[in-house]
């Protein structure tokens, strides 16, 4: 009986891990490794199955001794905790096996790698898993074709402890109708959006509550409004059915395109299936900007009119913006600074261009003699891997600036109070007030509110919501606590600095 031993690399701190914000929830980390669950499941029924999460806990060497494979999945950003990953497993002569973006990408980095198993895991996997099984397994197993949903099995959850993590995963679709420069997405899932059937997401959804998870889910669909016309016929009736069966149901987030601000049918029905948060690439303000990037659906539109459309539809729009295009002019610091302001999006992930492996971008980029090295995979780590127009000296430092501007207390906090006028928070059963919500206001008030520089602007805040927004105050404090890990992440990144090249 073969034993896998499944490990997921740990991440670096950035603004996306949330190290510090966990801290005030009792978490390890913010989502459980979804990929290697599902790998988990489809694994031979008589092979055991370990999973280490580096996020949540340590690889011990009486782990490594004991398994007979060591299947690692990973993204770029988790490229030096893999390493050492493989590192460890070569002291012991273990038999690796290597999958996801990371390996798929660049799989020929990584050659003491035994077995890469590329590309989608439902197509690969049993491929090889016939050859061990006939004693001839190749190096590498890759695809063009990309998978049937239908043959995705339920993640294994019963390999984690759920209450390490702040929310969970379920993933329904795979594959984006869009084509942006500068994203991965398309070459390693495709244009066609594919989906799971309207019966496995109420089995992944019973899986999850039956597993005891009654909290947040996070749908981690690249685009979740890809196919519309499913959503609404089938998919989202069925979840407003699946929640209206309990007393608190659970919240949803996910990430989409700005055009569901255009729908307000489907933005109606989200929300009445419990989605309450929603990510978007808005990118940038300048509109020559997205047209090069290929940004078609956020060129010739009111960004700021849309953003606010879906906050008074009852969603907390996060969003993910990019400085460092060939047409951004010397002011695009100014610019993004002022529209994300306005805009009241609190959790702005803004980031460094960056062209990753396969992309247009880098394709083209590296045609015009202009790829320096390779990507980290960190857009906000102060490094960039490509030649700007704008100078990396003049680039990089207008991002610092421009980062330190929009984490500064004041301004963030202002920016928190701009989304809470605006947002209309939709009449639903909620779950109550927790110990752990508790916990975490109290723990915010003492850290944040007492002994930080942001104290004065925490207890404005806090004060201002109880006057203005009462049923917002979780809001005020969840904010509240996502600023500070913004700030003391933008600190240790700052620190670092020194060390990047400006090539």
């Amino acid at each position: 009986m073969p034993k896998a031993l499944l490990v997921y690399p740990e991440y670096p701190v950035t603004f996306w891990s949330f190290k510090y914000a966990l801290k005030f929830i009792h978490r390890k980390a913010a989502f459980p490794p979804l990929g290697l669950l599902t790998i988990a499941a489809l694994l031979p029924d008589d092979w055991k199955t370990e999973l280490v999460d580096l996020n949540v806990r340590k690889l011990t060497d009486k782990q490594l001794q004991s398994a007979d494979f060591v299947l690692i999945s990973a993204m770029n950003v988790q490229r030096q905790s893999a390493l050492q990953v493989i590192d460890r497993c070569m002291q012991y002569s273990k038999k690796i096996i290597g999958g996801g973006p990371l390996f798929t990408e660049e799989y020929s980095e990584f050659e003491q790698v035994d077995y890469l198993v590329l590309n989608e895991a439902e197509i690969t996997l049993p491929i090889f898993l016939d050859d061990l099984q006939k004693g001839n397994p190749k190096h590498v197993y890759s695809t063009e074709k990309f998978a049937d949903l239908s043959l995705s099995p339920i993640p294994k959850w019963s390999l984690i402890n759920m209450h390490n993590y702040a929310t969970m995963n379920l993933q329904y679709s795979r594959g984006c109708p869009y084509n942006c420069e500068f994203c991965d997405i398309t070459r390693l899932f495709g244009h066609k959006v594919r989906t799971k059937s309207r019966d496995q997401l109420i089995a992944e959804l019973d899986a999850l509550h039956s597993n005891g998870w009654h909290d947040d889910i996070f749908m981690v669909d690249d685009n979740f409004i890809g196919n519309k016309a499913k959503l609404k016929q089938e998919i989202l009736p069925s979840m407003q059915w699946w929640q209206s069966k309990f007393r608190t149901p659970h919240t949803f987030n996910t990430q989409v395109s700005i055009d569901l601000a255009d729908d307000p049918d489907l933005m109606s029905m989200m929300s009445l299936a419990g989605f309450t948060k929603v990510f978007i690439g808005i990118e940038t303000p300048n509109a020559e900007s997205l047209t090069e990037c290929n940004k078609t659906k956020n060129v010739n539109r009111d960004l700021l009119g849309s953003i606010g459309t879906l906050q008074r539809a009852g969603f907390e729009v996060a969003g993910g913006f990019i400085v460092g295009f060939d047409h951004d002019p010397d002011s695009i610091f100014d610019t993004q600074a002022r529209f994300i302001q306005r805009s009241g999006v609190v959790t702005a992930m803004v980031g460094l261009l960056n062209a990753l492996p396969g992309t247009k971008l880098f394709r083209r980029l590296h045609l015009e003699n202009r790829i320096l090295k390779r990507s980290t995979g960190d857009n906000m780590d102060f490094s960039m891997n490509f030649i700007p127009k704008i100078t990396a000296q003049k680039l990089i430092s207008g991002y610092q600036d421009l980062l330190q501007t929009l984490y500064s207390p004041k301004v963030y906090y202002a920016r928190v109070k701009t989304f809470l006028r605006v947002f209309r928070k939709v009449k639903r059963k909620s779950r109550p007030l927790s110990l752990n919500d508790l916990y975490a206001f109290v723990k915010s008030a003492i850290r944040i509110g007492l002994f930080s520089r942001s104290g004065v602007q925490y207890w404005k805040l806090i004060i201002w919501t109880l006057v203005h927004r009462p049923r917002l105050l979780t809001s005020s404090v969840t904010f509240s606590i996502y600023g500070y890990h913004f700030r003391k992440t933008l600190r240790l990144n700052i620190k670092a600095l020194s060390s990047v090249e400006l090539d």
